[in-house]
């Protein structure tokens, strides 16, 4: 039904076929970068990518909508579905941080960095810039593993560590960093990393 609008004549099940068997599974293909959608026949068209790019979008949005302006701690099914949707099949690394108020409900959801497909670059300074613009009393990090395997590696315990430290100094907590794999996540609170 999604391409029915990219392509209004003929069937459209071929080519939804097509896609799914070629990325495996709907998340996949409403994340496929334009020169991956092309490499299906009959996905090499802007309609095409313009449809299931604003799929996407619509699905991180009302995802989005649900965990916006309340308790974040009191809604972390919803809260891991959003960041799920918004960055669980993204082919590079992504580091986003969701900033909360007082009473932990969510102020600012922001993308800090985008990297390569197995690092991206991460400054505290920039982190807790941000937090203390925005008023923030607390944070929770977000990054995904374009693996899709969230097993935290060294390198990210050791920069959680380091904004922890950082951002107690100025009066912030780090309520917990989620790593997002494919389907699944990790959370440093839950492995006791924080």
């Amino acid at each position: 039904m999604i391409l029915f609008g990219a392509r209004t004549r003929g069937d459209t099940k071929p080519l939804a076929k097509a896609l799914m068997r070629h990325f495996g599974s709907l998340a996949a293909v409403l994340a496929g970068a334009p020169e991956r959608l092309a490499e299906v026949p009959g996905a090499a068209s802007p309609a095409v990518w313009a449809a299931l790019a604003l799929s996407r979008e619509a699905a991180a949005r009302l995802a989005r909508a649900e965990v916006m302006g309340r308790p974040v701690i009191a809604s972390r099914q919803a809260l891991l579905d959003y960041c799920q949707i918004a960055m669980g099949e993204t082919p590079v690394e992504q580091f986003r941080i969701l900033f909360l108020d007082r009473k932990n409900a969510l102020v600012a959801d922001e993308l800090q960095q985008q990297g390569t497909v197995d690092h991206t670059p991460v400054y505290p300074r920039e982190v807790l810039k941000r937090a203390l613009a925005l008023g923030a009393s607390a944070l929770i990090m977000v990054h995904n593993h374009s693996s899709g395997d969230p097993t935290p590696s060294r390198v990210d315990i050791e920069m959680t560590k380091q904004i922890r430290d950082a951002a107690k100094a100025v009066g912030i907590g780090l309520h917990d960093h989620l790593v997002i794999g494919r389907g699944r996540h990790a959370s440093f609170k839950s492995l006791g990393l924080i």
